[in-house]
């Protein structure tokens, strides 16, 4: 009898516990998203890439050097934004739903990014001109705030928990094909048009394309529904609500609420969500900051000051420095959804980890290599700098969410992300532009991506493992009927096999032990020898399944 209570106190899925996808709507998510990123960071491939020309329109001075910093700054602006766009639409995107905030992002970023096309320069209407671009660039800041959070969250929650490295990484694969599609625009640009058509009217044509893009991508988030995650999390809700309704009916009770009820409200209202969020998940919140300062100081460091780096401070060509970060962002595009599937194999912290151990110990001779000149030299130096960055990019979308539990997930990613990327990464080109025109020291780039390693290294120690887990507060979510079968069956295994160790130990005459270093060992082990046999079952029966169909269907 009592073996029957605890094999009844021990936690088994049912059947109806598991989430079977809509692989459809999963592909409509990814690209919904992913289309979102593309336009963001389309933006920023050009204006990366011409900046130097900007800065003439925008910032006349004799110094090209000031100007590219006048530039940079209006570029760093945006970000310092970012924190208010992430503190307004984050929790909004956990009590209203994610797919109408990231609906409403995408109208201000392209809105704001087309506009750029439309601004008169300097020399037209004086210091109006500057102060246009750098209302643009706050526009585009604060809508980015919900979007990079939102995006991830969205893919995080529809994907199944054994392909979330992968269908996440092409969130950043968006990313990466934006910032290519914008600098290689602008690179034909540059060797099509003249110096001074380029200054006079060629710089708006990258921002005009914003337009479309922007349709295309509202077209298709209108479209989508909410995730499973969210769903679930407010089917929930609605059904406490709609009971304490019934009860307060029932009793006759009046109108005003109770005290627990008002508490249960401020909790879920946006200030009590934020107030959550710092008194209860700091920790979370904290090895964001350091992972997304790693990924993101890395990732403008090669996509934004990068190409200015080599042609204002190394005095190389427009066209050569162009081409070559052009060359190291197809490396990363090609490579990023290897890097997604990988963590789902291996695990989200060994890939932060060695990536960011391995930043620590290759940044100075990267740029030495950069440094060099040529084409052959500093190629290897952006091969070395892009599969460092790709290493981040294609495990931060599944890495992030998991974080967070569901009612916070949204709101908790958005704030600790844009104030890190705000304070760390989008100041990088500023800060990296100013130090190496007053100091003279062409290697303080390298530097300063070491201590963002340090960083990384430090936050990827406190990361747990959450490669093919759930998602906190969420349902295990599979492909297929057969996973959520074998899924339930293993979870009334686990079960069965965790009450019989409690009887057989108080037979004789023992406590149950609890935790323990050594207990999840066994457990960790027990768990990827079940992984193990599942994907050897999997493989003979797409083999099987080949077999049957024969060579040539």
């Amino acid at each position: 009898m009592l073996r029957i209570l605890l094999r009844r106190r021990k936690e088994s899925l049912e059947p109806k516990d598991v989430t079977i996808v809509d692989k459809p709507q999963v592909k409509r998510a990814v690209s919904a998203a992913a289309l979102g990123n593309t336009m963001e960071w389309f933006d920023f491939g050009v204006y990366a890439y011409v900046a130097a020309t900007l800065g003439k329109v925008f910032f006349p001075s004799d110094s090209p050097g000031v100007q590219v910093i006048s530039t940079f700054a209006t570029f760093a602006a945006a970000f310092l934004v970012r924190p208010l766009g992430g503190l307004v639409f984050g929790p909004l995107g956990d009590r209203i739903g994610r797919q109408k905030v990231l609906a409403a992002t995408m109208i201000m970023m392209a809105a704001s990014t087309f506009a750029v096309g439309f601004l008169p320069g300097y020399g037209t209407i004086g210091i109006a001109a500057p102060l246009l671009l750098l209302v643009c660039r706050l526009v585009q800041g604060f809508s980015t705030g919900g979007e990079y959070a939102g995006a991830t969250t969205y893919i995080a929650e529809y994907s199944p928990d054994r392909k979330r490295g992968f269908l996440g990484s092409w969130l950043d694969f968006g990313t990466f094909v934006g910032y290519s599609l914008g600098s290689s625009l602008v690179t034909v640009l540059t060797a099509v048009l003249t110096d001074e058509q380029m200054l006079s009217w060629g710089w708006r044509i990258p921002f005009y394309v914003a337009g479309p893009l922007g349709l295309i991508g509202l077209y298709m988030r209108l479209r989508l529904e909410e995730t499973p995650a969210f769903q679930e999390v407010e089917a929930k809700h609605q059904k406490a609500e709609h009971e304490e309704a019934e009860h307060e009916e029932a009793d006759g009770a009046e109108s005003e609420l109770s005290e627990e009820d008002r508490l249960e409200q401020a909790r879920m209202s946006g200030k009590g969500r934020l107030k959550e969020l710092f008194t209860h998940h700091w920790e979370a919140m904290l090895i964001c900051v350091g992972l997304v300062l790693l990924y993101n100081v890395t990732n403008y460091m090669v996509t934004s000051y990068l190409p200015t780096f080599m042609t204002t401070t190394l005095g190389e060509p427009n066209l050569t420095a162009q081409l070559l970060v052009l060359g190291t962002m197809v490396l990363v595009v090609l490579s990023i959804t290897v890097v997604g599937r990988s963590s789902d194999r291996y695990g989200r912290r060994p890939m932060f980890l060695w990536a960011a151990v391995a930043m620590i110990i290759l940044a100075i001779p990267a740029f030495e290599l950069i440094r060099e000149g040529g084409i052959l030299l500093p190629a290897f130096g952006c091969v070395i700098l892009g599969l460092l960055l790709v290493c981040f990019a294609g495990t931060s979308a599944s890495t992030l969410p998991a974080l967070f539990p569901t009612h916070l997930r949204y709101g908790g990613l958005s704030v600790a992300f844009n104030v890190s990327v705000s304070l760390f990464g989008g100041t990088t080109p500023l800060i990296n532009s100013a130090l190496v025109e007053s100091t003279g020291n062409e290697l303080i780039p390298a530097y300063y991506l070491m201590g963002a390693g340090a960083v990384g290294v430090v936050a990827a120690l406190f990361l747990h493992e959450t490669a093919g887990k759930p998602l906190r507060g969420s349902s295990p979510m599979v492909e297929d009927e057969a996973q959520a079968r074998r899924l339930v069956a293993r979870s009334r295994s686990t079960a069965s096999r965790g009450a019989r160790d409690v009887w057989l130990t108080l037979r004789h005459g023992h406590l149950p032990r609890h935790g323990g270093k050594a207990a999840e060992e066994h457990d960790r082990e027990r768990d990827l020898a079940w992984e193990a046999r599942e994907r050897d079952r999997e493989q003979e029966q797409q083999e099987q399944e080949k077999g049957e169909k024969g060579p040539g269907q």
